[in-house]
Formats: structure tokens, sequence, C-alpha cells
């Protein structure tokens, strides 16, 4: 195994004088912890032992007591934690996640998913030494069910390492595979554990392929559907670390400090577990998936002597480099390629009602705005629970057996953000799409990021019916609205996708091959001469010859797209391109991210959040909301609860289908 950590042996090393550097940062009052950080940071884990050895010869004294003594708060954790040999800093975590009330799940995940062999055997080794009992027993008595035997299964550490494929059987599993998730009723969840818990890395790269091929989507996607809960997370998680055991880390990493407060523990425990395995392909693993380095999301997240601590251990700043080491080339290669190959089955959250009678709900909503007060709990539970051409039905029976306006009615009766909403899901997506145009480009400012979203995702056939509803509604045409408001490149790139020609089919190689090389040369151009050949490609292919292009890119200039574009541009441009190339990757994670922009933070951008949950409401919905709960750790349900109130937010939660 090639070790590429940021933490290696340091040379003429000398235990007895560290031992006595250390002794001397802690002698009478107050400690130099700088000296002790520098000190313990720049030494390997293996050395680290021989200075505890050197340190009791010496002073008779345990260093280990001594440091927790001097020390406090995270930094204290994050430097005792290092002196700790690797298999009983595992033993701990383990220890730690199961004892005491309540069990940390996702600390067991992540140790048992991610370890090999003869890891899991020397941890199992350190726990019975330092707590007396059998980790296997003490993880059962803490666990159940299928997540229970599936973590039983990995703790044997008993998968094979041999490296030798047999292709048969690799077709074999793929179809047990999917004879035991998608194929059937209910899910055979002992085949998925045999499976995934035993077979070679290599080997399951293959049956992932192949899986693919039967399924017509990932294997994360049919686990997603088959399974849930905790089960579901490690299985998850253990498909992941074959994948990448890096890219597993790096969305760990991720997780435990975006959002308000970091979780110290994982951060810590990532940190000091990986900075002699493979810390250098993890920062790379960071940079590819969230365009900014784990450097700088350290540095903005911590503080004091624990950044310092760190910031040694993450050993440098990614975002002043610009390609890619092998193997995180190879990832984003392959990134591309499953993005390709996945066919994503889209799924709404809101469908035609059953039994629908139009002149039936067209009295009840009469009915509930009638008299003095509204009835909002009767309107939301109509409008919220039919499909948006049963809505257009009770339009129609409104006015023709009350020969009333119904979105007048509506307007008059509601107000604010319910009365946005409801008026959103009444109109067909044509003028809504129209009016959230019209609404982005009205009064002082334009609000350019609505604009981008609603011209990039949506398909030709939306595009030129939105522009016969805004020619229709504002008598005038769409294009001259977006030339009078926006200029230079970002005007032409918008003026190029109102168009609505973009071309659809599938990838044609040889011309994706000669696309790529295109955009690699543009990068070495005049930034004018970029841009546009940038645009030429970006709003013009179809998204699965895209998805190749993209692809290929990678190959020819050992960058990922996504980087070019943030580094080589900037402002509106910038910002289209991304995405342009956001959707095409993965159009529901491109939502899901709009979502949680729309609601983090202090206030909320009630506009962008009532446009994509509308809009997405019922085509893919459901997919957006898997994309949130597995980016942000957090459900899309459970976000709209804490962010909005009242009818409002009880018409969004309809809308949002369910808890994740």
């Amino acid at each position: 195994m090639v070790f590429r950590g940021t933490i290696t042996d340091a040379p003429d090393f000398d235990a007895s004088a560290d031992a006595e550097t250390l002794y001397n940062a802690m002698k009478g009052i107050g400690s130099d912890k700088e000296a002790i950080l520098d000190l313990v940071t720049s030494r390997s884990n293996a050395q680290r032992q021989e200075i505890i050895a050197a340190y009791k010869c010496s002073f008779g004294k345990d260093l280990i007591e001594d440091l927790k003594y001097e020390l406090t708060g995270k930094f204290e954790r994050l430097i005792v934690s290092l002196m700790r040999s690797r298999a009983y800093h595992d033993a701990k975590e383990i220890h730690d996640a199961i004892k005491g009330a309540g069990t940390n799940e996702r600390c067991l995940i992540e140790v048992l998913a991610s370890r090999n062999n003869t890891q899991i055997h020397e941890m199992v080794a350190a726990y019975k030494d330092a707590y007396g009992s059998d980790i296997e027993e003490d993880v059962i008595a803490d666990t159940s069910g299928h997540f229970k035997k599936m973590l039983v299964v990995l703790l044997q550490g008993t998968r094979d390492e041999s490296g030798v494929v047999d292709a048969d059987l690799v077709e074999q599993d793929a179809q047990d595979l999917y004879a035991a998730g998608e194929e059937q009723w209910g899910t055979d969840e002992a085949k998925f554990i045999m499976i995934l818990g035993n077979r070679s890395v290599t080997h399951l790269h293959m049956v992932f392929d192949a899986y693919e091929k039967i399924a017509e989507m990932t294997i994360e996607d049919s686990i997603k559907n088959e399974l849930s809960g905790d089960f579901e997370r490690l299985m998850l998680a253990v498909v992941q670390c074959i994948r990448s055991v890096p890219m597993f880390f790096a969305k760990r990493l991720y997780k435990s400090m975006k959002g308000l407060g970091t979780a110290d523990n994982t951060l810590i425990r990532i940190m000091i577990s990986r900075s002699e395995i493979d810390m250098l392909d993890i920062r790379e693993c960071f940079r590819l998936r969230y365009e900014k380095s784990l450097y700088n999301m350290i540095k903005d997240d911590t503080s004091g002597d624990y950044k310092r601590t760190l910031l040694n251990l993450c050993g440098g700043d990614d975002d002043l480099a610009g390609e890619f080491f092998p193997e995180a080339a190879q990832i984003a290669y392959k990134m591309w390629e499953l993005s390709a190959m996945t066919k994503v089955q889209l799924r709404p959250s809101v469908r035609p009602t059953p039994d629908f009678d139009p002149a039936a709900d067209a009295q009840a909503l009469r009915k509930a705005m009638k008299g003095f007060g509204t009835d909002e709990d009767a309107i939301i539970d109509i409008v919220a629970h039919r499909s948006n051409a049963q809505r257009q039905e009770i339009r129609q029976a409104f006015k023709s057996l009350l020969g009333r306006d119904l979105m007048k009615d509506l307007k008059s009766e509601l107000s604010k953000n319910l009365e946005r909403l409801i008026i959103g899901l009444m109109l067909t997506p044509a003028e809504f799409n129209a009016k959230m145009m019209r609404k982005a480009m009205e009064g002082a400012g334009t609000d350019e990021h609505a604009l981008i979203e609603i011209l990039v995702t949506r398909s030709n056939e939306e595009i030129q019916a939105m522009n016969a509803a805004y020619q229709d509604a504002y008598k005038k045409t769409l294009e001259e609205a977006i030339q009078s408001d926006t200029s230079g490149h970002f005007c032409r790139i918008l003026v190029s996708l109102v168009q609505g020609a973009r071309e659809e089919g599938p990838a044609d190689v040889e011309r994706a091959n000669a696309d790529a090389q295109e955009l690699a040369d543009a990068c070495n151009a005049e930034s004018d001469d970029m841009e546009m050949k940038f645009m030429s490609i970006l709003c013009t292919r179809s998204f699965p010859h895209l998805r190749k292009v993209f692809q290929e890119f990678v190959r020819c200039t050992n960058k990922d797209i996504e980087q070019i574009i943030k580094k080589e541009m900037s402002g509106d441009v910038k910002n289209a391109f991304y995405a342009i190339v956001r959707s095409v990757k993965n159009q529901p994670s491109y939502f899901a991210d709009r979502l949680y922009k729309a609601m983090k933070g202090l206030g909320t951008d009630d506009r962008a959040l009532i446009r994509i949950m509308v809009s997405r409401s019922e085509v893919d919905l459901f997919n957006i909301r898997k994309e949130f709960k597995e980016t942000h750790d957090e459900s899309l349900h459970e976000f709209i609860q804490g962010d909005t109130s009242g009818d409002y937010r009880k018409t969004l939660l309809i809308l949002c289908g369910g808890e994740d």
C-alpha cells in the first residue's frame, strides 16, 4: 500500500531529546503549547510511542497524564488522541460510541466501514486489552437488526484482499443484488450483507458497474430506495469506501464543519486517523467536491492552538494548487462516468389525487372563502394535494359553475408568502416560470441567480412554453426583457439559453473529445475568447453529451471543469456556467444546494424557496430531498420546519411530502 499521508517519520529522531523538550514545555507555571503542538505534529505515531517510553524512563511520569493535566478543551483532546497508538485510538472511539446513554451510530459506521482487515484485527485486540471486554459482544449489546448484523460482519476483518476477480462471480453477485432488491417486493437484506461485507474491493468495483447495467441505476440509489435508517447509512458508507476511501472521508470532514457549530469529535478522529495514510488524497477529493480547500475550511471553522494543530495535520492549502493528484484525477473521471451511466428515476412528491372531482373542489374552495374570515386549512388541503393539471380543471370549474375568477378570489383572501405560494401552485408551469422570470427582473435590482436557475434547468419545451406565456402576460418577448435588464457576456448566455434550442439526444463520443479539447485550448486564451468558447459548447450541447465532454476534459487537462470556471471566471458569467455544470452532473443535487442556501443563516429567501418547491414538486422533489439529506445530514422537512411558520410552513411541508 502506498501511504500518502501528511505526517511521516521525522529524520534524525531522538526520543529522549523530544521527551525532555516536552517536559520543559510543561514545567513551571503555564505550558508552552506551541512547542508541544509543533513537536507532536512533526513526529509519526510510531515515534510518539517511543517518546512516551523515553518520558517515563527519564522522568518517571506518564506523558499522557501530564498532557491531560496541562492542556484543556478540544486542544487537549486532539493532542492526547495523537499520542495514542492507532489501534488504541480506534478502540477508544468505538468504546466511547457505545458506552453510556445513547449510541453514536455514525462513529461506528465511519470506523468499521473504512478500516482494512489488519486495522480491524489490531483494533479488536486493543479493545480487549484496554477495556477487558469483547468488542463484538459490546457492539451486539448496543445495536439491533440488520445494522447489528452488518457491523458484526465488518468486525470479523475477513474481507477478501487477494485481488483475484472471477468474472462469472461478478455477474452472479450483480444479479443477486438486483434480485434481492429492485426486482422484488421487500428486500433480501442478508444478500446485501453477505456480498458487500465480504467481497474484495476490486471485485465490488466490477459488481457495481455490472449492477448499473442491469438495474439502470447506481447501487447507491438502490440502497436508498430499498433500505432505511442506520442500516441504509452503513451500507452507503461501505459502498462509498469501496469506491474511494479518501472521498468518503472528504464528505465526512465537510459535514463535520459546515453549518452552525462543528462536530469536533469527528473532525479530530479523521484528521488523526488519516494523517499518515491518505490525507493528501482526502484533501484533493475535498477540493474536487466542494471547490474549497480542506485547509481553508479548517481555518474558517476553528481557532487558537486547536486550529494550528489541525492545520499542521492537514499539511497545506490546495486552493493554491491547480492540477489533480493522480488518485483524484481518476476519481473525477469516474464521477463523470457514473453520472453519465446513471439513469436517475425522477420521483415527484405531489401526484394526481384519485377520485378527483373538480366541481366539488371548486364549491369547497368557494365555501372556504365566503363570508367573514377564510378557511385557510380547506384551501391548503385542496390545492396542495392536487396535481397542476387537476388545479387547472378546478380553475375552469370555478368560472363555469360560479362565474368567478378563482385567482382573484384567492388573492383577495390570502396574504404574504401563503398567497404567493398558493397562487404559484394554481398557475400553469409556463405561467409560473414566466412570472418568476418577470419577478427576477422587475424593480431596482435583478435576481441573477433566479434567471440562471430557471433557464439552466428547464427543458426546451418548458422554455418555449414560458416564452409564449411571457409574451401573453407582459406584451413583450422574454428575450427583449433579458436584453434590457442584463449586459455583456452574461446577457449573451441568457439569450442563448432562452432560445430553448439546446440539442437533445445522447453523447457523440468523437465530437465530445473534440469539444473537450476546444475547452482545454480555450483555457489558455484571453478571457473574452474563453467565455465565448465555453458558451458555444455549454449552452448548446445536450446534457448527456456535456457529461462526456466534462469527463474527457479531466483527461485532457488533469483539471476539473468546475475548478477552471471558479478560478478563471467571475461574477454572473461564472455562476451561469457553474450552474450548467452542476445541473449536468446531478440536477437534484443542484436544487438541494439552492434550497439549502435559501434557508441557511439569518433570513429566508422565500422567493427561491417557493420557486423551487412549486416547480419541482411534480418532477423530482423526492430526489432533491434525498440529495439534501445526504449532503446536509438534516432533512429538507426539518429545515423547512425550522425556517418557516404558520399556514405557509404547513403548505410547504405537504409539498415536501415527508420526513427523510
